[in-house]
């Protein structure tokens, strides 16, 4: 497992940066970078496309420069959890084409027939993409005939820094950066300037569990229950579970948050922006953080697959897989896009991680139904306070 993580790590140096993401704006000003390569050839499908995505997920104007570009019209929208696009694959006919899962869920997605293979024929350019990544999306996807990787980052610990240092007074920052989230010294003096947990019990739980010394994705009722234990521990001084994490970090409700690294850069940014002066950073905690990989799959009941497949082209291209590192501060996967990447996002070591570190980091696996159920169990018990 070193071996592997280590050729992904390295691998991983090289890649443009990275949740998790933009809501699709309006058809106004286009850039021409991502004009590189003509999208797929006219078809006969209606020029509809329509995509269900995390929100602030995407450059500002790559939309519009598809629909400029191919005369095919996007509706896109969004959701806020894994859970709850997987209630609405597993519910049927979702009127979505394309859609954008972790792949902890989308192993049964896969499995249970709710998104179909790609037609790779239509998709020249998967070729940019990273081997070492698409070698470990097989975990989720066999063969990787069903998914192309959208983004990749991982869930650790943000701060305000400058709000943190006052709260905690005298206390040096612990060597551990989990400490300050889910260890009572710490959050009894942060709880002051708030802190926040991504309100999804597949971000919290495995990453509680690997604080406490268990499998991330442990299948054990017994080990949740631990879990559980720990968390409700630190209950009293949780101020939000969020599904807004980048404004509720920027806009200063939250000091100290469990979320996406991408995020929280792109938070540091808006705070900026708006004329903040505090210094909001993504940590690396000595233990590791928990690794995801969003991708990018064709529903089963896709009514525009041709279209489907014309986008996922065209987001593949260098150009486009530059300007989601550039903007979103999230990693492509798209060897291709190296050279197009800002030096001050590959600098930053919360994208651009060393592989030393990448090796203490936990890789992408999945849950057993009854996994889920317990992890569900624990997440409710602990944020209802029970």
């Amino acid at each position: 497992m070193n071996k592997y993580l280590c050729t992904f790590a390295l691998s991983a140096l090289v890649l443009a940066a990275c949740g998790k993401k933009e809501e699709a704006p309006a058809a106004a000003a286009a850039p021409a970078a991502v004009a590189s390569a003509p999208a797929a050839p006219a078809n006969t499908e209606e020029k509809v496309l329509n995509i269900y995505n995390w929100p602030d997920y995407i450059p500002e104007g790559m939309i519009a420069a598809f629909e400029k570009e191919t005369g095919i019209k996007v509706n896109y929208d969004t959701f806020e959890t894994n859970e709850a696009l997987h209630a609405k694959l597993v519910a049927g006919n979702t009127g979505y084409d394309l859609v954008v899962p972790g792949t902890v869920f989308a192993k049964p997605q896969i499995e249970g027939g709710l998104l179909q293979p790609l037609d790779k024929a239509k998709i020249k350019n998967l070729a940019n993409l990273d081997p070492a990544l698409m070698a470990t999306m097989t975990k989720a996807d066999p063969e990787n005939k069903h998914l192309v990787p959208w983004a990749w980052s991982f869930t650790t610990v943000g701060i305000n820094k400058t709000k943190v240092e006052k709260a905690l007074g005298g206390m040096p920052m612990p060597e551990n950066a989990w400490d300050l989230v889910f260890n009572p010294k710490y959050t009894a003096k942060l709880k002051s300037c708030g802190i926040a947990y991504l309100d999804s019990p597949t971000e919290i739980l495995p990453v509680a569990l690997h604080y406490i010394g268990k499998d991330a994705y442990s299948n054990s009722s017994d080990d949740y229950k631990e879990a559980a234990a720990m968390l409700a521990k630190v209950r009293k001084d949780v101020r939000l579970f969020s599904s807004t994490m980048i404004d509720d970090i920027a806009g200063g409700k939250a000091c100290a948050a469990i979320g996406w690294a991408g995020d929280i850069n792109i938070a540091a940014g808006r705070a900026k922006e708006n004329g903040s002066k505090d210094v909001i950073e993504a940590l690396l905690p000595s233990t590791g953080a928990l690794i995801f990989i969003d991708s990018i799959g064709l529903t089963k009941d896709a009514k525009h697959p041709n279209n489907a497949h014309a986008f996922i082209d065209f987001y593949l291209r260098p150009d486009n897989a530059a300007l989601m590192t550039n903007e979103m501060n999230y990693n492509t996967g798209n060897k291709a896009a190296v050279e197009k990447i800002k030096p001050e996002i590959a600098s930053n070591k919360s994208i651009f991680v060393d592989a030393d570190y990448f090796g203490k980091m936990i890789p992408p696996s999945s849950f057993t139904n009854e996994a889920r159920e317990s992890m569900a169990n624990a997440y409710n018990a602990f944020k209802k306070g029970k």
